[in-house]
């Protein structure tokens, strides 16, 4: 067994591990089902399933276009799973329902449409071609899931109910900023990079002007608007579902989003005046609000 396999045998492992520890302190003070198994806990489990039901249509087919809608219908299947089996479902658990079934909806959709312009993902092009190596990418998937709806799934399946309150619109209004600067972006990100005349440019219009990142912005306060909406619910081990927005944040900064973007925008733009200039001016994530003189 290759060095790479070794390491991915070992991420499952890891992963495994953090999936089943975010089940345990999740399902603290949480509904119960089919007898005296958690809800919480239950959909961990089914969000790594569903992975590995994809993972293997995916190896068979030698294809990742099903990746990114995967993880969006396992949003949406767990979100409906915690408040279809949850006896007295309150205000604060639809309202939760609906903010993340909207975002995976959008999301989901919009990741599709351009894996099927693009015909592929480039990141997989190694990967997929080792079962191990390709079956981590999918459970790691399952982890990023639970991690990410933790704090949303921790208050739908709450045994305590608490009214909205001031906290939970306070959070309904920072998802709703957070939305409308992903949704926004993304809207304007895809009208400049289909005009002709834009070939070869980088985006510097719009919210793009304010910030290098705004979709990855919004993002993170959407996340960061549920953990708000969620907050009156948690209490005891149920806090450390507040991991979710902060997951996003450092996802989203370090590993994933930021950095690869920054560096391939460098690559292709470094050095023009412009650009250096843009970047000098313009903040990496959050927005820099401009004043007219």
């Amino acid at each position: 067994m290759e060095k790479k396999d070794l390491n991915s045998l070992g991420s499952i492992i890891v992963i495994l591990a953090a999936g089943a520890g975010i089940g345990y302190a999740g399902s603290s003070g949480g509904t119960k089902v089919f007898g005296n198994f958690p809800l919480f806990a239950f959909n961990i489990m089914i969000a790594f399933i569903i992975q590995w039901v994809m993972f293997i249509h995916a190896y068979v087919n030698e294809t990742e276009k099903y990746y990114d809608l995967t993880g969006s219908i396992t949003y949406i299947t767990i979100t409906i799973l915690s408040v279809t089996l949850s006896p007295n479902i309150d205000t604060r658990s639809l309202i939760l329902m609906s903010l993340v079934l909207i975002w995976a909806f959008r999301l989901g959709s919009y990741l599709f449409r351009r894996i099927l312009r693009s015909g592929k993902d480039k990141r997989f092009d190694e990967i997929k071609k080792s079962p191990l190596r390709f079956l981590n990418t999918w459970t790691l998937q399952g982890l990023w899931v639970s991690l990410t709806i933790a704090a949303a799934m921790a208050a739908i399946t709450a045994q305590k109910r608490v009214d909205l309150g001031a906290i939970g619109i306070i959070g309904l209004i920072i998802w709703i900023i957070g939305f409308a600067f992903e949704a926004i972006a993304d809207y304007q990100k895809n009208k400049f990079i289909k005009n002709p005349k834009n070939e070869g440019k980088f985006i510097n219009v719009g919210l793009w002007s304010i910030s290098r990142h705004p979709n990855y912005f919004g993002e993170i306060t959407m996340w960061v608007g549920i953990a708000v909406i969620a907050l009156p619910t948690l209490e005891g081990l149920r806090f450390v579902s507040l991991i979710s927005p902060v997951f996003v944040a450092f996802l989203i900064i370090k590993i994933s989003g930021v950095p690869k973007l920054e560096e391939y925008a460098d690559n292709k733009w470094g050095g023009q005046e412009d650009y250096e200039e843009y970047k000098e001016n313009t903040p990496v994530l959050i927005p820099k609000l401009k004043f007219s003189k």
